[in-house]
C-alpha cells in the first residue's frame, strides 16, 4: 500500500538529502506496462502544449538563476501533473517550474519532470530541446522518455527493456577509441574553472567536438550517431530520464568520477547540479573518465 498524496503547489524548501532507501519490491512487467502507457500520455500533454507556443510570441520570463522561462514550460507542466493525478494520486512529483508536489515526505513512486529541456533553444525556434519524463522507484530511474514535440521523435526507456525510438528498438555503437569519438555538449561557456580544464582535457582528444542539443545529445547517443556527451551543472530533472534510455541502448551515464548518479526527491529537496558524462561504450567512458581525472 502506498500513502496517499496531497498536492501541493508551492516550491521546495532548500535543504538536500542524498541517503539510500531500502530498495522496494522491483515493479512487475505489467506495473511498467502501465508507468509506461502513462508516461506516454504525459509526453503527450506536454507535446500538445509546446506545438501552440513553439515559433511564436510569447513573454519569456528570468528566473532567480537567470534561466529563461515561458508559458510554454508552465503550461506544459500543469498538463503533464493533471494526467499523473488523474491516473496515480497516490504518486508524488517533483517538476522543475513547482518542485515538490506530495503533503508526504516521501513516496515509493516519483515522477521527475523537464517539460522543455533546452528553453533557450525553444525560444529561439531550435527543434532540438525535448520533454524529459521520469519516473522512479525508491530513487531509482524505472522510467525515462525523451520526447522531441516538434519532430515527433519518443526514445523510451524501461527497467529491464531494450530502449524504443517511435517503437524501434535502438542501441548505441561501437567506438573504442576516444581519438574516433564525436563528442557533444551543450554548450563549453557552460564549464568554468576545473570543470572547464577537465572538458578541455576531454575535448582535446575526440575526433570531433559538437555543441548543442541538450537532451536530444543524449538521444542521438542512444540511437547510435553520437558516441559521448559530456556536461557540468546538469539539474536532476535534467538527467534521471536519461538513465534508462541509454542504459537500455546499451550505453552508459554516470558522475565524472564514474559513480552512478543518484538524487532522491522529497519536500526537502532542491535540485543540486551534477556533471555528468555518458557514452555509448564502455571503453570510452572509461578514457573519458581518465581524461577528466576529476576527483
Amino acid at each position: 500500500m502506498f500513502s496517499q498524496c496531497h498536492f501541493l503547489s508551492h516550491s521546495p524548501i532548500p535543504n538536500t538529502t542524498f541517503r539510500l532507501r531500502a530498495m522496494a519490491p522491483h515493479s512487475t512487467p505489467l506495473e511498467l506496462n502501465r508507468f509506461a502507457e502513462v508516461g506516454n500520455k504525459v509526453a503527450d500533454a506536454a507535446g500538445e502544449v509546446i506545438r501552440k507556443y513553439f515559433r511564436k510570441n510569447f513573454d519569456v520570463i528570468h528566473k532567480h538563476d537567470l534561466s529563461p522561462v515561458t508559458i510554454a514550460d508552465q503550461s506544459a507542466e500543469e498538463a503533464m501533473v493533471s494526467i499523473i493525478l488523474d491516473n496515480f494520486p497516490s504518486h508524488a512529483i517533483y517538476g522543475e517550474e513547482n518542485g515538490w508536489r506530495c503533503e508526504e515526505k516521501n513516496a515509493d513512486y516519483v515522477w521527475v519532470l523537464d517539460p522543455i529541456d533546452g528553453t533557450k533553444s525553444f525560444i529561439t525556434g531550435k527543434p532540438v530541446f525535448g520533454t524529459l519524463v521520469a519516473l522512479l522507484q525508491n530513487g531509482t530511474p524505472i522510467l525515462g522518455i525523451i520526447d522531441q514535440p516538434v519532430l515527433r521523435e519518443r526514445w523510451i526507456g524501461i527497467a529491464g527493456k531494450r530502449t524504443s525510438l517511435n517503437g524501434q528498438e535502438i542501441s548505441t555503437r561501437t567506438c573504442a577509441d576516444l581519438s574516433q569519438a564525436y563528442l557533444y555538449t551543450t554548450s563549453p561557456h557552460l564549464f568554468s574553472g576545473d570543470a572547464e580544464e577537465a572538458f578541455i582535457r576531454v575535448r582535446s582528444k575526440v575526433k570531433i567536438p559538437l555543441y548543442g542539443c541538450d537532451c536530444y545529445a543524449y538521444a542521438l547517443l542512444s540511437s547510435g550517431f553520437v558516441d559521448l556527451v559530456v556536461e557540468s551543472g546538469l539539474k536532476p530533472y535534467d538527467f534521471l530520464a536519461l538513465i534508462p534510455v541509454i542504459e537500455g541502448a546499451g550505453g552508459v551515464i554516470t558522475d565524472w568520477k564514474g559513480d552512478k548518479l543518484f538524487w532522491e526527491a522529497s519536500p526537502l529537496s532542491i535540485a543540486t547540479s551534477f556533471n555528468v558524462v555518458a557514452a555509448g561504450d564502455k571503453q570510452i567512458h572509461q578514457q573519458a573518465l581518465d581524461s577528466l581525472q576529476w576527483k
